[in-house]
């Protein structure tokens, strides 16, 4: 019986990012793809794993990530990457949220983020929204705070111990494969959310809640 439900943000509760890199380099002419190449390659240890850690700030974040471009043959500042990561809201995931939490489930959010404010300004009404969101956890794990990320599986063992529960009793919902198959191997259930309707629709055959 699934005590716990643990949600990635962006991804998941708004679209993807992937959309906006792939206009980018289509606008400059640049192959589609290129970008999430540049974060796969080295994926451990490449400039943007290390600004989800804060182990270097934005200035360093910006030369690192335009270097990892130029082997490419690419010139992409990573200032330029940042206001893309931002996607729209998902209403329906936030609502499977609010149910999911009135159901008295347990509730974590592990998050490959940024220092705060990388990305600069947020609009109020956004900002407002994602810390209404943020209300529902129990326990938020951000990846920029604590210097471990995803798919490292110490961050999934934090979260079951700060939510006292199990890995398999956990339903975890990620957009990227890779971060999901540690907490899987754990023992947890995951979702690979593609879209609002389909993580929703696995969310409800895993718990046996009304989602939406």
């Amino acid at each position: 019986m699934i005590e716990a439900v643990i949600w990635d943000f962006g991804g998941v509760f708004t679209t993807s990012p992937f959309e906006a890199f792939a206009r980018y380099e289509t606008e400059r002419g640049i192959p589609v793809g290129t970008i999430r190449k540049i974060n796969s390659t080295n994926h451990e240890h490449n400039a943007w794993a290390q600004f989800e850690q804060s182990k270097v700030d934005i200035d360093g974040f910006d030369r690192l990530f335009a270097e990892e471009a130029k082997l490419l043959g690419h010139h992409i500042p990573g200032r330029d990457v940042l206001p893309l990561l931002a996607g729209d809201f998902r209403p329906d995931v936030i609502e499977a949220l609010r149910r999911v939490k009135a159901a008295s489930l347990k509730t974590g959010c592990i998050t490959n983020n940024m220092p705060h404010n990388a990305a600069g300004g947020t609009a109020a009404g956004r900002s407002l929204y994602s810390k209404d969101i943020m209300a529902m956890f129990d326990v938020v794990i951000e990846s920029a705070k604590i210097g471990i990320r995803k798919p490292n599986p110490r961050i999934y063992e934090l979260m079951c111990e700060q939510l006292g529960v199990t890995p398999d009793v956990c339903v975890f919902l990620d957009d990227l494969g890779g971060n999901l198959k540690p907490a899987k191997a754990m023992g947890m259930t995951t979702i690979k959310v593609e879209s609002g309707p389909q993580a929703i629709a696995e969310l409800e055959a895993a718990t046996g809640l009304k989602l939406s």
